[in-house]
């Protein structure tokens, strides 16, 4: 299994940078139920005003080459469209777990 776990950093004020997290945490918990090799998906929105990044997701596939398969899928395009403009800084990490 494969955890595949991004940190986004918004741009904005605290209020837009929220409302676009939102926006973008509904969308990607809808993802699971559309892409068949997404065994789960968790999103969190920072509540810590002392740190900089806003948004982490970690998303759980059985292969390092479904993370490829998942970041191409339409609904995970869409996904992150909601993002454009808004992103400042992304960070990710992709490992191996039992």
């Amino acid at each position: 299994m494969v955890k595949h776990i991004v940190c986004f950093k918004l741009n904005g004020t605290p209020a837009e940078r929220r409302e676009v997290a939102e926006r973008f945490k509904h969308a990607l918990l809808e993802l699971p139920s559309q892409i068949d090799v997404l065994q789960s998906m968790e999103v969190g929105i920072n509540e810590n005003p002392s740190e900089d990044w806003d948004v982490v997701l970690t998303a759980v596939v059985p292969e390092m080459r479904d993370v490829e398969v998942y970041a191409k899928h339409p609904a995970h395009v869409a996904a992150a469209s909601l993002l454009a403009g808004h992103k400042e800084a992304r960070a990710c990490v992709d490992y191996y777990f039992s």
